[in-house]
C-alpha cells in the first residue's frame, strides 16, 4: 500500500501513485463515456480560437462559472456587522453551511449563522412553522440582540412573507414583541450577493428608523455632525474599515461604521470563543438617521440603501472602492468638505510616499495589459488604479455588473490614453474570460482565487485581489482603501511581475541572460 503510518504521504504526492494512477484511469474508462483524446485535444484548440469565442459570446441560456454568489452570502455579511447579531436564513441549511464555510475559508474564521431548516414539508406547506421554531431556538441558544432575517430560493419560490411569519412567530412568543428582528427578501436566482448586502442593509435601516415594522413610532430625524460610512461588501473589510477608522482618527471626524464586521471576522486566540465580536451598535444604527451625512464606499452594493437614506434628509456620497491616489483624493476631499475638517499633513505624506513608489517602479508597469474580474466597484477601482500606473485594463468582466456600470466604465477608459484599447464586459462570466484571454492575451490576469483554472489553461499569471481568495492566507488583513491600501495593491502588483520574469529567466545558459538580483 502506498500510504502507511510510518511514512504518511500528503495527497499531492500520494495521488501521483500507481495504484491510484490506474483508479482514475479505470474511472475515466469505464464511468466517463471517454471520447477519443485526438478529438478531445481538437476540441480543446479549437475552443481557443476566434471562432469559439464568437459563439462563446453568442450564448444567451447558460452560465460557466460566474463570478458572482448568491443574495444570501451578501445578506449574512451584512448581518454579522451589527453587534452580537445573528443571521437567520429562511431556507435549507445546505444553503447556509454553504454560506458559512465561504466566509470560513476567506477569513479564516469561523462563521456564525443559522437556518430554519426547511425541508420537502415546508417547500409544500410553507415554512411558517420553521420560523417559529427556529426563531425560538435562535434566541433562547445563542442569545443574540438582533436576529436579521433573510431568504433563499426555497422559501422565495413558495412565496413565504417574511413581515407576516415574524408577527406570528412574535405572537407565538418565539421572541419578545420588542425584539429587533429586521428582514430582507434575498432571491438568489435573482441579483448577486452585492445585492443581498444592500437588501439587508435597506431592511435594517427601515426597522431601526421607520418604527420597527410597527411595534414603535418612526423616528424624527435631528441632525448631528457625524457622517455614517458604509464599506460594502468587501473581501478586505478586516484592514480596510481600520484603515477608514485610522483615517477617520487623523482627521478628528466623529464618524459611525455601519456593518462594522472587522472585528467578528479577525478574533484573536487567547482561549475564549467569540460567537460575535464587534459590530455597529444597535443604538448606533438607530442613532445613525441623524447623521450629517452617508458615505458609501462601493456604489453598486448600495444602490437602495442610499436612497433610502437620502429620504430620510441625509447627503449622500458614493465611490467605486477607490485604490490608489486619485481615488483616495476624491474620498478624502469629500470628508474634509462634509465634516469641515482639514486633512492634516501626515496623509499629505503619505501621498507623497504613494506617488514615489508609483514612480520608482513606473518602468516595470507602464504598458502592461491587465484583465480584471469581480464585483462591479472593484473592477472600477483596480482599473482606474491600473490606468494612474500607466497600464492598461485590456478587459474588465463583471457577472453582476450592468449597463449602467459599463457607461461609467467607458467614460473611465476614455479619460485616459491609456484605456483607449480596453473593453468592459458585464453580465459575463468567466468562461467569456478565457476567451478574451486566448484571442486577445493580455500580461496578467487579477481576481480571485478561482482564475486559477484561467492561470493553468491560458499561462495568464494571475494576481490574487478580490473574494474569495481561498488559496492565499491574510490578505483579508491588509487595506487596499487609502494611500496605504494603494501601497499593498501596487506592491502585490509588483511582486506578480518580478516573480513572472524570475521564472522565465531560470534556465542557466539559456534564459537566465536577465536573471538579475536587482530590479
Amino acid at each position: 500500500m502506498p500510504q502507511n503510518a510510518d511514512n504518511v504521504l500528503d495527497h499531492f504526492e500520494l495521488f501521483r501513485g500507481p495504484e491510484y494512477q490506474q483508479m482514475l484511469a479505470n474511472k475515466k474508462k469505464l464511468f466517463e463515456n471517454p471520447r477519443d483524446p485526438a478529438e478531445v485535444e481538437r476540441v480543446r484548440e479549437w475552443a481557443k480560437t476566434p471562432e469559439y469565442k464568437e459563439k462563446n459570446f453568442a450564448r444567451e441560456a447558460l452560465t460557466v462559472n460566474p463570478a458572482k454568489a448568491c443574495q444570501p452570502l451578501g445578506a449574512v455579511f451584512a448581518a454579522v456587522g451589527f453587534e452580537q447579531t445573528i443571521p437567520f436564513v429562511h431556507g435549507s441549511q445546505g444553503c447556509v453551511a454553504y454560506y458559512r464555510s465561504h466566509f470560513s475559508r476567506h477569513f479564516k474564521e469561523p462563521s456564525s449563522c443559522v437556518s430554519s431548516s426547511m425541508t420537502e414539508d415546508a417547500a409544500v406547506f410553507g415554512g411558517l412553522n420553521n420560523m417559529i421554531d427556529g426563531l425560538a431556538n435562535t434566541y433562547s441558544m445563542y442569545k443574540p440582540k438582533m436576529i436579521s432575517v433573510s431568504t433563499t430560493c426555497m422559501a422565495e419560490v413558495i412565496g413565504d412573507d417574511l413581515n407576516a411569519f415574524i408577527k406570528t412567530a412574535k405572537e407565538k412568543g418565539s421572541v419578545p414583541q420588542e425584539y429587533d428582528v429586521p428582514f430582507a427578501h434575498t432571491p438568489a436566482f435573482v441579483g448577486s450577493h452585492i445585492t443581498g448586502y444592500d437588501n439587508v442593509m435597506k431592511g435594517i435601516f427601515e426597522h431601526f428608523w421607520d418604527g420597527k415594522a410597527g411595534t414603535a413610532p418612526k423616528l424624527e430625524r435631528v441632525p448631528n455632525e457625524k457622517i455614517n460610512f458604509i464599506g460594502g461588501f468587501d473581501g478586505y473589510t478586516v484592514g480596510n474599515l481600520r484603515e477608514v477608522k485610522r483615517l477617520f482618527g487623523l482627521m478628528g471626524v466623529e464618524y459611525t461604521i455601519l456593518a462594522d464586521n472587522s472585528e467578528v471576522w479577525d478574533t484573536p486566540t487567547d482561549g475564549e470563543f467569540r460567537m460575535y465580536d464587534g459590530g455597529t451598535t444597535l443604538e448606533e444604527a438607530a442613532d445613525a438617521l441623524h447623521a450629517k451625512a452617508t458615505i458609501s464606499m462601493q456604489e453598486y452594493c448600495t444602490e437602495k440603501t442610499l436612497p433610502l437614506i437620502a429620504n430620510h434628509g441625509q447627503e449622500v456620497v458614493a465611490f467605486n472602492h477607490p485604490v490608489g491616489v486619485k481615488g483616495t483624493d476624491e474620498f478624502l476631499m469629500a470628508i474634509s468638505r462634509i465634516s469641515g475638517k482639514e486633512i492634516p499633513e501626515a496623509l499629505a505624506k503619505e501621498r507623497g510616499r504613494l506617488v514615489d513608489a508609483i514612480a520608482d517602479s513606473n518602468a516595470h508597469i507602464h504598458g502592461k495589459k491587465f484583465a480584471i474580474y469581480g464585483d462591479p466597484d472593484l473592477c472600477m477601482g483596480l482599473a482606474a488604479f491600473l490606468l494612474e500606473l500607466g497600464a492598461e485594463p485590456t478587459h474588465v468582466l463583471a457577472t453582476n455588473g450592468n449597463k449602467k456600470w459599463a457607461d461609467k466604465m467607458q467614460a473611465l477608459f476614455d479619460s485616459s490614453p491609456f484605456g483607449q484599447n480596453c473593453q468592459v464586459y458585464p453580465g459575463r462570466d468567466l468562461w467569456h474570460m478565457r476567451s478574451l484571454l486566448f484571442t486577445e492575451p493580455v500580461d496578467f490576469l487579477i481576481g480571485n482565487t478561482y482564475g486559477k483554472y484561467l492561470e493553468r489553461d491560458t499561462g495568464t499569471p494571475l494576481i490574487r485581489i478580490g473574494f474569495p481568495v481561498f488559496d492565499r492566507h491574510h490578505h483579508h488583513r491588509r487595506p487596499v482603501w487609502g494611500y496605504q491600501g494603494g501601497m499593498n495593491v501596487l506592491i502585490t502588483i509588483l511582486d506578480k511581475i518580478f516573480d513572472t520574469i524570475d521564472q522565465n529567466t531560470i534556465v542557466p545558459a539559456k534564459t537566465d541572460y536577465s536573471f538579475d538580483i536587482i530590479r
